[in-house]
Formats: C-alpha cells, structure tokens, sequence
C-alpha cells in the first residue's frame, strides 16, 4: 500500500510517535518570530531560520571579537516550580554580556540554545520573549538559536538554557587588569539580588530543609519568597560602555559564582591586592535571611553569592566620584567600596 501522505507529515507523524511535536516546534517558532527579528540592526544581514546567522563587522580599526558562553544554572528550577519563564531570559544574557564587557567589548550578537522535554510553544515564546528583552538592554542582537525537544531524556515540564554572546573590542582598547595600580578605587554596582548564582544551596535552604513555600513573606523582604528568587540578574553593560566614553577603565570583575572571594583576584596584576570594605554597601535581606537559615559563615556567603555586588570596576582614585556620579544619575547603585595596596594579586575584606 502506498503512503499517501506527503514527506511532512510523514515526518510528524513517526515524529510524534517518538515524543517530538514538530507542528508545536514551529508554532513556537512563528511566535518567537517577530520578537527575535526586532532586536536586529542593520549589521544582522541574514534571516531567522537559516542554517547560521550572519554579522556585518563594520567600523574597527583591529577589532578583536571577545566571547563568553553561559547558563542559568538551577535558578530554572525556581521559574519551573512557579511555572513563571518570562525572566529567565534575562538572566541568560545577563551572565553573558557582563563577562564579554569587562574585557571593554561592546557586546554585539547573542544565541541561544533551549533544551525542553517537551515544546509548549506558549512557554517557548515566554523564555524567548525574556532573552529578547535582555538583548534589548544589552543592546545586541539575536542572532539565532536552537529549541530542542528531548522526550525520553528529559521530563515534559523540564528544561534547561545556555547562551553564547560574541562581541567586539579595539585591540589597543582590550581592558586586562593590567594597568592597575596601588592607590586606585573599586567601584561596587549593586546587584538586583541573588542574580543567578548559588541556587542549588538555596533550594535546599529553603524547599528541602524547611519546606518554606514559594508565596512565603519573609521579614524585611517586600516580595513573596518565589518572586524574590526570581528576581532577574541586573545588565550592567550598556552602562559600563557608556562610562567608558567619559574615563578610562582599568579593571573589570563580573561578580558571579564565587562571589567577590574568587572574581576580583582574576583581573589583579601580582603586584597588588584589592581591600574591600564590606561596610560600604547595604546587604539585600535575602542574603542575611539564607546566612541565618543556613547557619553559614560570612566567608562562605562571599564565596557563594554576591553579597550585594554584582560588577566591580577599577579606576584611577582621582576619577571615582564622577563614577560613581554617572552610575546614579542613570539608575544604578553604585558604591566606593575599597582600593587597591600592594601585594601579591590577593583580596581582603575588611569591616
């Protein structure tokens, strides 16, 4: 007997019998569509939906392309438990435009990549529509992805989320820790909150170990527990590229896993040593809250989270004030939280 049915829905139909919905796969793509294609610029010269997708580098002298791949580790757990995607997104491009400028790159293209047990084109279209509006204030396009269905590998209601952000920087403009100096000043940003780090220990905090429910109050804290845990990572690089057309940068640590213990020593020259004040700046309630819960010492709560700081920038001691003058002036809390001495390449936090 003949097979009537044309090539695709041959397709579907053995498809479908595997787990995989093709038909939800490209309804999630219409969906997705228009909000990807309204990040682009006139250096994005393909469409969506071909096999890659391409960039005009326009305008460098030498340029040097600056890349940086992440994910959101198990704060996906949190949006899944909420059945809230909408954010996540965010904190996506956030981990990874944040990497890519502290090298001084102006971050030009992102792509991502879904792995989903099984595509909900309504939830697809809700993580996307959240790494489109992080694009749009890291301001670079994006470029393309992949949405992956895995039924048998994963479950329907699971997935998980990586990205990959390339951008692009003057060869004699590369910011490397290298010009810094004793005598200069650390510029703190304040975080939005946990951002997307220590997750795992939270869950276990708060839902294994106390059994605290997602629309919990916790004193001091204005949002429900789950809303608070969601709470997207903050994009500092529009801002930063900003600050850089007024004064020179001389160092740059995105405060992410390993806190501010691990991060800032990375962009220190052997010679010097960053001293902290972690007086300076006020600590979000969330951060004392999972300290008392889990009964952790202060050095591991800085090992572990941001403490309240999610970038640090180093700048010539005469030029910190107009720092941190130009950070408030466009939204941002930013703190003088200490400077850099002599020494060996090492971090002191002191009170």
């Amino acid at each position: 007997m003949v097979d009537e049915r044309s090539p695709d829905e041959c397709e579907a139909s053995c498809y479908a019998e595997a787990g995989v919905d093709v038909g939800a796969g490209r309804r999630a793509v219409e969906l997705i569509k228009e909000k990807v294609t309204s990040t682009y610029g006139p250096q994005v010269i393909s469409e969506l939906g071909g096999f890659s997708g391409l960039y005009a580098l326009e305008q460098y002298r030498h340029p040097v392309l600056v890349s940086a791949t992440d994910g959101v580790g198990t704060k996906l757990k949190i949006a899944q438990m909420m059945d809230k995607h909408d954010t996540i997104g965010m904190d996506l491009v956030a981990m990874c435009v944040d990497d890519v400028v502290t090298s001084g790159a102006r971050p030009l293209f992102f792509l991502d990549y879904l792995s989903i047990g099984k595509i909900v084109p309504s939830k697809v279209e809700g993580i996307v529509d959240g790494i489109v509006r992080g694009c749009a204030k890291a301001g670079c396009a994006l470029l393309g992805g992949e949405t992956a269905e895995h039924p048998g590998i994963m479950a329907e209601d699971d997935y998980d989320l990586a990205g990959f952000c390339v951008g692009v920087v003057e060869r004699d403009a590369i910011i490397d820790g290298s010009t810094i100096q004793p005598g200069d000043a650390i510029v703190g940003l304040g975080s939005s909150g946990l951002h997307s780090n220590g997750y795992s220990l939270v869950r276990k905090l708060f839902f294994e170990d106390n059994e605290f429910n997602l629309d919990d109050r916790i004193k001091g804290i204005d949002l429900p527990l789950g809303s608070e845990l969601l709470i997207p990572t903050e994009i500092y690089a529009p801002a930063i590229l900003r600050l850089m057309e007024q004064m020179p940068v001389k160092g740059m640590a995105h405060i992410t896993g390993g806190g501010l213990i691990e991060n800032v020593p990375r962009i220190l020259p052997k010679r010097v040593d960053a001293v902290i004040d972690i007086s300076t700046w006020p600590v979000r309630t969330i951060f004392q809250a999972i300290m008392k819960l889990g009964n952790i010492e202060q050095a591991e709560m800085f090992n572990v989270f941001n403490m309240g700081i999610g970038m640090i920038l180093i700048v010539d001691r005469e030029q910190f004030r107009s720092a941190l003058a130009f950070f408030a002036n466009l939204g941002y809390r930013a703190f003088h939280i200490g400077e850099v001495l002599e020494g060996t390449g090492g971090i002191c936090l002191t009170c």
